[in-house]
């Protein structure tokens, strides 16, 4: 990792890895969420302090890695990913970081996948498809504690695809919601009233 990274992270493997996937993503043009954005990413988890994390978009483990980096010891990070090829290398990568006992990797819809899992969640970070993001939110809603944080990729250069999405969380009373512009894009957090 480079001197000017913003991520700050102890652990060497994890390090390593989320420094090799974003030199990857850069080559291949991957949508990993990025340390610029991440940074943000990693100040949620620390502030909410989650015992247990649902991700919707596991593409190749970046930010399950980055999100286990900052979790309490008992966390655990449940992330759905539709695709099997994305979903074999998320878990090469969380293995070869050493998290592999912090994250469970799900393969398939997360639209069906989200109303069959029976834990309860602090915390929800949304990077799958843009469009179905307030269908994910709401087949989540029954798994999220109050004040429970969802913290949402791409609300700036996706907005029109998520204008549904962006109007709930911030008109529907039932969150406190917030945009964090970084620049060329944005997120969106949201804390659960009820």
């Amino acid at each position: 990792m480079n001197k000017d990274d913003p991520l700050v992270i102890a652990d060497t493997k994890i390090r390593t890895v989320l420094f090799e996937i974003e030199t990857l993503a850069r080559r291949n043009f991957l949508p990993i969420i990025g340390p610029e954005k991440g940074k943000h990413l990693a100040d949620t988890v620390t502030q909410v302090r989650p015992h247990h994390i649902l991700e919707v978009g596991t593409l190749i483990g970046y930010s399950a890695i980055l999100m286990a980096g900052y979790l309490p010891d008992e966390g655990h990070i449940y992330t759905i990913e539709i695709n099997s090829d994305s979903a074999r290398k998320a878990r090469e990568n969380i293995q070869r970081a050493e998290l592999s006992h912090k994250i469970t990797v799900i393969t398939g819809d997360a639209l069906e996948i989200i109303p069959a899992l029976h834990e309860q969640f602090e915390m929800c970070f949304l990077d799958a498809e843009k469009s179905e993001y307030l269908a994910y939110l709401k087949r989540a809603e029954p798994l999220l504690r109050k004040n429970s944080v969802v913290f949402s990729d791409n609300a700036k250069i996706f907005a029109s695809a998520m204008r549904d999405y962006l109007d709930y969380v911030r008109h529907s009373g039932k969150y406190a919601s917030r945009f964090l512009d970084v620049g060329f894009d944005g997120v969106e957090i949201s804390t659960k009233l009820f």
